[in-house]
């Protein structure tokens, strides 16, 4: 029976900018949220469990992917990911600029924003991975927090 999942998950730290206790916090979550459970196929794989790396290099996302008898880099450009990364990293912005003071309601607004935005950056991953490595919708949702870590800017 094949074992198409991820056991582990790496950011790679040389690309990886600073971040706030609440983007750690994050980070930390999503990998172990992916670890838990997630469904990753590499296109041309028996089964897993799998090892991911990810990296930001050359504006390319680079998913260099290692299982028991594969071993695939992808390199994706950045480019058609870009304007839903910026809108979600400023509304996570707001997000917690509103923890801190703001009511629940616009707590609340704010949020329902940061999702939507999320679950499409979520289907964007997805799409450009295509061919590649197929995923369902919660470990593409995962991925997409680890590529805004990455590409977040301090």
């Amino acid at each position: 029976m094949s074992d198409h999942r991820l056991a582990s998950v790496e950011l790679d730290e040389t690309t990886l900018p600073s971040a706030t206790a609440e983007i750690e916090h994050e980070r930390r979550v999503a990998i172990f949220d992916l670890i838990e459970k997630n469904s990753f196929e590499p296109e041309g794989s028996d089964g897993g469990p799998y090892g991911l790396k990810l990296s930001l290099q050359d504006n390319r996302l680079v998913f260099d992917i290692t299982g028991v008898d594969y071993g695939r880099t992808y390199a994706l450009s950045l480019t058609p990911l870009k304007s839903v990364l910026k809108d979600y990293l400023l509304i996570c912005d707001s997000y917690y600029e509103a923890l801190r003071g703001s009511s629940v309601t616009q707590i609340e607004a704010v949020d329902m924003g940061r999702r939507g935005l999320h679950n499409e950056g979520a289907e964007q991953l997805k799409a450009r991975l295509e061919g590649k490595v197929a995923i369902d919708h919660e470990t593409a949702r995962r991925l997409f927090t680890l590529v805004c870590a990455l590409y977040r800017r301090g």
